[in-house]
């Protein structure tokens, strides 16, 4: 029964996995405050850092992503998005605080043709032979 069930889109992930190195003291100072049940564990700690410290800075982000003209969350460009820009002979700059997403089924060839530029600040989701057509456009 199972096999008439079709995903129509790739469910996006949730978040973004990054590598932090720590020095013995402060890791030891984390390990401290979990298992003392301030924390459910690590990532639960770093992840409540991260936020105190862009919640203290959120007007610094607020300002930087409004001159800089960044979309702020998820962006998603489909095929029909490019082709309508390279048809209106228009170039994309694509400037996104979050995460960018290039639909799978757009070439290579139509990523170069239709887009100008890619800045990203967090994820960029786009198939290996996109992000190397774009690779001289992004910065």
């Amino acid at each position: 029964m199972a096999d008439n069930v079709h995903e129509f889109r790739p469910k996006t992930p949730d978040t973004e996995k990054i590598t932090i190195n720590l020095g013995f003291v402060d890791l030891g100072q984390v390990d401290l405050m979990v298992q003392e049940g301030f924390y459910s564990n690590r990532t639960d700690f770093i992840r409540t850092a991260i936020r105190n410290q862009l919640e203290r800075h959120a007007d610094v982000v607020k300002n930087s992503t409004a001159r800089k003209s960044l979309d702020l969350g998820l962006r998603n460009y489909t095929r029909q998005d490019l082709e309508a820009a390279r048809r209106a002979g228009e170039m994309l700059h694509i400037n996104v605080l979050g995460l960018a997403t290039i639909a799978q089924d757009v070439t290579p060839e139509l990523a170069r043709a239709a887009i100008a530029s890619v800045s990203v600040l967090g994820a960029l989701h786009a198939t290996p032979a996109v992000k190397a057509a774009l690779a001289d456009r992004t910065r």
